[in-house]
Formats: structure tokens, C-alpha cells, sequence
């Protein structure tokens, strides 16, 4: 049976936030998957911003991409 609930670490220790069935003792594997807050967001954004900066001249890449479209659609008969 797989169930995802949340939980909150303190002081060591993982404590649920809302009521789980389970048996004392009983052993679970759990999965950690940390949330993501908004600085950590935005200070991930600000570290990419301009990453791709001079690698493509999208100017001439909008040129061949409109060459392109022009050579392969069909020509309109009225």
C-alpha cells in the first residue's frame, strides 16, 4: 500500500502532520521530498537568468524557422 502524507522534521524527528494507520512498531520506508519555498524558487530563477545568453541568434533562428515554414506549406487554390 502506498499512502503520502505530510510531515514535519523537528528536532530530529519526523512528525506527521494529520492521522496514519499504522500498527506500533510497524516498520515503513518513507520518501523524502523536500518542498520548495519561494526564495528557493526564486534564488534558483535568479541563478539561471541569462544562461542562455548569446548562445543562439534568435533572430536568425526565426528567419530559417519562417523559410522553413514557407518551402513546405501548400500552396492555397481558390
Amino acid at each position: 500500500m502506498v499512502k503520502e502524507i505530510r510531515a514535519r522534521f523537528s528536532q530530529g524527528k519526523i512528525e506527521p502532520l494529520e492521522e496514519i494507520d499504522l500498527v506500533e512498531g510497524e516498520e515503513i520506508t518513507i520518501t523524502i521530498r523536500e518542498s520548495v519555498s519561494s526564495n528557493k524558487a526564486k534564488e534558483a530563477l535568479a541563478k539561471a537568468a541569462g544562461a542562455w545568453k548569446d548562445t543562439l541568434d534568435f533572430d536568425q533562428y526565426l528567419r530559417d524557422l519562417y523559410d522553413s515554414r514557407r518551402q513546405h506549406s501548400r500552396e492555397i487554390r481558390l
